[in-house]
């Protein structure tokens, strides 16, 4: 079993973890070292800045969790 960071666009700030061998499960990450779960931590564990930007690079994830919006 390999594990991998790569980006869907070239231009990206966010690396997505290939969890080779893992289903179902979404890891990222800023800066390969601190990862986050989509499902467990998003939008909670990030900091404004990076929700910024992962919702920026991700809207389908942003629109697919936007009841958990914290600016209501």
């Amino acid at each position: 079993m390999f594990n991998r960071f790569y980006k869907e666009n070239e231009g990206d700030r966010i690396w997505w973890l290939d969890n080779d061998g893992t289903e179902g499960e979404f890891v990222f990450s800023f800066n390969r070292i601190k990862t986050f779960n989509l499902f467990r931590d998003y939008p909670w564990k990030l900091t404004e800045e990076q929700k910024r930007i992962f919702d920026e690079e991700q809207p389908f994830w942003a629109d697919f969790f936007s009841d958990r919006r914290m600016d209501d």
